[in-house]
């Protein structure tokens, strides 16, 4: 029987990542106690919080230098908690800096340990490999090309779909939404999405302003931006200073579904626009000193993941110097401009969307979660009958 259950996620969308695989282990075991680092939708499921996932979002590789002590200090926290407890289960959820060393204590202490969102090492620091094949009994990728590189590195793994497949989804119409916001019908609308923390939104604010004067100017359009939970509506409303940018609180997919373009960061919300079917151009900056750093390290052909998935440069990249006001005009411009352009863009995010559906099971039971919850189920079962 399965008492105790440690599950630890340090972002956002690892948050809800976990959360939902919550839901699907209780109705495996209804009386188990969860445990461990948490945001506010594992708080709603349920989970006892040891450490607060938010004072672990830090980006950046150079910008993380002054947060260690205090990282280090809820590593600890969460480690006693698992040394105390002694789970019968752990599951990590992304995070990889803070959760592969907490796989390595909790591996000592005789946790099985499953891994949910995998560590990115097909991109750089293959090196954790390693260890990972000492550490995690199981790998739950959720992205499709990564079930073959960990396999093919001695690694229990599966790729069970992405998460937000059949869940992004906008709950009003077009015609509601722009209702709602008093949204002229005639006008294109550009869904501005500068990043989910206040760190990252800061640093691309400037040149995304830049870019929203320069397209207002060249024609009629609309601008919006979805405010995250995390960086506020308030803080967006203080930075755009008289930019013709309507800030709301919240509404993210319902504000990609019905743009015409989206001008987002690269991260989830691009999987996000892609699942919408919402025509992007994806940038991202980060300090200089992590970006320069990064290049001698990551080795990938893309860094947007539609681009991973998709093989190929199906949306543009803007990164670091390359994110200036100018460029970004010049793309959107380019996209809201030719039709054709944007209709060959929503067939090339179909084919992406549909990969990320995961293995071509059509019955809402297995669904990501459940495929996750599964596998979880016969490794533990499989554990309890040799230990017993």
């Amino acid at each position: 029987m399965i008492r105790d259950i440690l599950i630890s996620a340090g972002e956002a969308s690892g948050d809800l990542y976990a959360a939902l695989l919550v839901d699907e282990l209780r109705r495996i075991w209804p009386d188990a106690h969860l445990f461990g680092c948490t945001g506010p939708r594992m708080r709603r499921a349920g989970v006892e919080t040891v450490v607060d996932a938010a004072s672990l979002a830090v980006v950046g590789l150079v910008e993380v230098v002054s947060h260690i002590p205090r990282i280090y200090g809820e590593y600890r926290k969460l480690q006693a908690a698992a040394r105390g407890r002694r789970p019968d289960l752990a599951i990590l959820t992304d995070s990889p800096d803070f959760h592969l060393r907490l796989a390595r204590k909790l591996h000592r202490q005789g946790v099985p340990v499953v891994y949910l969102v995998a560590p990115q090492v097909w991109a750089w620091r293959k090196g954790r490999l390693r260890g990972m094949r000492r550490t995690l009994r199981h790998v739950l990728c959720i992205f499709p090309f990564e079930e073959e590189f960990f396999r093919s590195h001695g690694l229990p793994a599966t790729y069970i779909g992405h998460p937000l497949a059949g869940m992004v989804k906008p709950s009003l119409s077009r015609g509601e939404f722009f209702r709602k916001h008093r949204l002229p019908p005639g006008r294109p609308l550009v869904s501005v999405l500068p990043g989910s923390r206040r760190g990252e939104a800061a640093r691309h604010l400037p040149a995304l302003l830049d870019a929203v004067g320069r397209l207002y100017r060249d024609q009629a359009a609309s601008f919006i931006l979805p405010a995250s939970a995390t960086a506020g509506v308030g803080f967006f409303r203080e930075r755009i200073g008289g930019a013709p940018i309507q800030v709301i609180d919240g509404e993210n997919w319902d504000a990609i579904a019905h743009a015409d373009l989206a001008l987002a960061a690269s991260g989830t919300v691009t999987v996000e626009a892609a699942l919408l079917g919402t025509p992007m151009v994806t940038f991202y900056k980060v300090t200089t000193a992590s970006w320069l750093l990064g290049r001698m390290l990551v080795r990938v052909p893309y860094y947007s993941m539609v681009n991973l998935i998709a093989g190929r440069a199906v949306v543009p990249e803007l990164m670091q110097s390359q994110m200036t006001g100018e460029r970004l005009a010049a793309e959107a411009q380019r996209l809201l401009r030719d039709d054709g352009a944007r209709a060959q863009m929503r067939a090339d995010l179909a084919e992406v969307a549909a990969k990320l559906s995961g293995p071509g099971r059509s019955s809402p039971q297995a669904g990501p979660m459940a495929r996750a919850s599964a596998i979880i189920q016969d490794l533990m079962e499989g554990q309890l009958a040799h230990v017993s």
